[in-house]
């Protein structure tokens, strides 16, 4: 008779403590360039500097306004001819300033009416005020009327918004079938302006070269987003949208290198691989992704409810994709 069999026994050792694990080291990339360009953006607080703006700017303009005055009306003294031609010059140029001031106001119009339509739909929906909400619907698709790109989600609003009788509910049809669209194509503005910025701060070692770089890429992903979503800024519109959007990131403190991004950056041994300068292009992409986000919430007509907000790890990594190349070590 065989005996049975002895039981087999492993000593397992004792599980790791996590207070032996080594600390993050200090010297992980801080995307500077992102971080250079939100100081640089930031307007200075003290009212004796607004004035002095102020001051200098109605002194410059005075100055040129009295050269350009005499300038003229003595050369319509020496000769009749080329004072007039002068004059022409002036009032051309005269001409060409009002209507670029006409169109930096309309810009500011358009972006105040974005915030509106904002506040309007979150007072609706807190408020369960289905008639707010119906008008809310109407001016968003008031905006949108006559654009390609929102024809077919308008058509299907139109068909099913009388049927809805909870402002949620109306609110919600409405975010998804006209601003689903438009959400797509400011993800691919973001991730586009995210890919520039990482590969110019890794392949372009030049100082400063970066923090103009990333202001160029911010300035004009910020502009385009805010042409997606109906604003139109102009060029001051969108400087004072940029200075928003730091304003806002700064203020909830989402512009650093917090543990989530750590974790999504330098996860998976990524930046062990790559070298110093290639860790922080990725960073400067990354927050630059944070930056578009935070244009997109402050374009939006509507904040996101029934649409799933935009993730900065997934804007990044669908940009970062075959540029420094996927972490095969698992």
């Amino acid at each position: 008779m065989s005996r049975p069999p002895k039981p087999f026994v492993q000593e397992i050792d004792a599980a790791p403590d996590p207070s032996e694990a080594p600390p993050v080291p200090d010297n992980l990339p801080q995307g500077r360039a992102i971080q250079g360009l939100a100081a640089l953006s930031q307007p200075g607080s003290s009212s004796l500097t607004r004035l002095a703006i102020w001051a200098f700017g109605a002194l410059f303009t005075f100055t040129l306004s009295v050269a350009a005055w005499d300038f003229v009306t003595g050369l319509m003294a020496r000769n009749p001819v080329l004072g007039w031609i002068a004059l022409t010059l002036v009032m051309l140029a005269l001409f060409a300033a009002v209507v670029l001031a006409l169109r930096e106001w309309a810009a500011f119009l358009r972006l105040r009416r974005l915030d509106s339509l904002r506040l309007r739909a979150e007072a609706a929906r807190t408020g369960a005020d289905l008639r707010q909400a119906r008008h809310v619907v109407s001016a968003l698709d008031g905006l949108y009327a006559g654009r390609a790109d929102t024809a077919w989600g308008r058509a299907r609003l139109a068909e099913r918004r009388e049927e809805v009788m909870d402002a949620d509910a109306l609110l919600s049809l409405a975010e998804r079938e006209l601003l689903a669209t438009l959400d797509a194509e400011a993800r691919a503005v973001i991730e586009s302006a995210a890919r520039q910025v990482a590969m110019v701060t890794a392949l372009v070692p030049l100082a400063l070269a970066d923090v103009a770089v990333a202001g160029m890429a911010n300035l004009r992903m910020i502009r385009r987003i805010a042409e997606i979503y109906g604003g139109r800024s102009g060029s001051l519109g969108s400087l004072r949208l940029l200075r928003r959007v730091f304003a806002s990131l700064l203020a909830a403190g989402a512009l650093a290198l917090t543990d989530d991004m750590i974790g999504s950056v330098a996860g998976g041994g990524m930046l062990s691989k790559l070298s110093r300068r290639f860790g922080e292009g990725v960073v400067n992409g990354a927050l630059t992704a944070r930056v578009g986000v935070a244009a997109i919430e402050l374009c939006r007509p509507m904040p996101f409810e029934a649409l799933e907000r935009p993730a900065v790890s997934s804007l990044i990594s669908r940009a970062l994709t075959g540029v420094f190349g996927k972490d095969t070590t698992g």
